[in-house]
């Protein structure tokens, strides 16, 4: 008996392990069939394109000119293509932050020290002269209890 309860809880666990083994793989279809004639464009931002020659000149478009399938993501209305390796732009981050760095030390250490010292009152800073601590705390308000 104690065989057969061991032989069922260790076959679920089996097929468990191989119904998750297997990968799975999913192709991106080269040709949309819902699009049927239309031209299937390649996705280049309209950032790319030159300012200056269009029928729409805000979104760099001529009349009737066929829009890719992105054309939101496409439009100039998106962020920013930017044409600058991570190397570079790690660089230049880089070379703000020690300028920056650099900066604030210059400040620092072009800041004249005090001239005097600051007043040091006797009796604890003039505790019992101004009333005491107790005195000058703000009042604290509790709700009445009905």
């Amino acid at each position: 008996m104690l065989r057969s309860v061991l032989v069922r809880r260790a076959a679920p666990r089996v097929v468990l392990a191989r119904t998750y083994a297997t990968p799975v793989e999913f192709k991106q279809p080269k040709e949309d069939p819902q699009l049927g004639d239309y031209p299937n464009l390649p996705p280049i931002s309209a950032q790319r394109r030159p300012a200056k020659g269009w029928w729409n000149v805000q979104e760099r478009r001529n009349f009737g000119e066929p829009l890719p399938e992105q054309a939101e993501v496409l439009s100039l209305w998106s962020p920013d293509v930017f044409n600058i390796s991570r190397e570079s732009a790690l660089k230049q981050f880089g070379i703000a932050v020690l300028v920056f760095l650099g900066f604030t030390m210059a400040v620092r250490a072009s800041v004249p020290e005090r001239p005097a010292v600051p007043r040091n009152y006797p009796y604890d800073g003039l505790v019992k002269e101004l009333g005491g601590l107790q005195e000058n705390k703000a009042a604290v308000y509790e709700p009445e209890e009905e």
